[in-house]
């Protein structure tokens, strides 16, 4: 594991098992309701608010993926990632638009777990999409 200022994806849920999440930048989707941020230990935060996840993406250079292996049949997307500029998924990640990135984490009912500054203070890129409980 990467440490938490390296991490150029976090993990999703797509109903087996973790994996990373990867994005591009696409259209702007809008939360159509209020959504909590909460603080855990360890400095992370989780969000569900469409805006806010967006935003900490795209300030850091990142966009909306999925893994292209991981679509089955007609499914759009399969496993979701927030893909860094300058890391090793281009060969193996599919860019995806917002609106298609929030309707599957919605579906899949996940959550944002992410980290806003490294121990040091520079902006951290660590997060994982995950289940919510």
């Amino acid at each position: 594991m990467q440490p938490a200022g390296k991490s150029r994806r976090g993990a999703t849920t797509s109903g087996g098992g973790g994996s990373s999440a990867r994005s591009r930048t696409g259209s702007g989707a809008r939360s159509t309701s209020k959504r909590a941020t909460v603080r855990s230990s360890g400095g992370s935060q989780n969000t569900n608010d469409h805006e806010k996840i967006r935003r900490w993406v795209e300030s850091r250079g990142g966009h909306p993926a999925t893994v292209r292996s991981t679509a089955k049949g007609k499914q759009a997307a399969g496993v979701l990632r927030i893909d860094f500029p300058g890391f090793s998924g281009a060969q193996s990640l599919k860019p995806i638009s917002w609106d298609e990135f929030f309707q599957v984490f919605d579906q899949r009912n996940l959550t944002f777990l992410y980290q806003d500054k490294t121990a040091s203070g520079k902006p951290s890129r660590f997060n994982k999409l995950v289940c919510k409980k």
